[in-house]
């Protein structure tokens, strides 16, 4: 994409919907270029790379005020800053993944019982459930 593209072009360049560019103007991650009286508002290279960044930040888990956080980081090349966001977010991620495993074998021990139920007897499942 070279200098002065519209929005739609910004978007699929970044593969956004265009509602998705105005939200993150709105969120004040992206400036929206002056319009000039007679046509279209014209996004430069490095908003694409704004937007890239901010769709890779969010796949790695960052929110957008995070993210927001970061992109002024950058601005002042403050990787001990920028590092230990990501270790933040590296030790939520980790007892996230923590808590996912122990409902997973509650959750296989829950099935198990399921399977050893006699017929006619009470849902083990929901019985223990309702024991608390």
């Amino acid at each position: 994409m070279s200098y002065g593209e519209t929005i739609g072009t910004l978007a699929k360049a970044a593969g956004v919907n265009v509602e998705t560019i105005r939200y993150y103007q709105r969120r004040g991650l992206l400036q929206e270029p002056p319009k000039p009286p007679a046509g279209y508002r014209r996004y430069s290279q490095e908003s694409l790379h704004q937007v890239r960044f901010i769709r890779k930040a969010q796949g790695l888990g960052f929110t957008l005020e995070e993210i927001s956080g970061l992109m002024q980081l950058d601005e002042r090349k403050a990787c001990k800053e920028t590092r230990a966001a990501a270790a933040q977010k590296l030790d939520l991620i980790e007892k996230k993944l923590s808590e996912i495993s122990r409902i997973r074998r509650a959750l296989k021990r829950l099935i198990r019982s399921c399977d050893a139920q006699v017929a006619g007897d009470p849902c083990p499942m929901i019985h223990l459930l309702n024991r608390g």
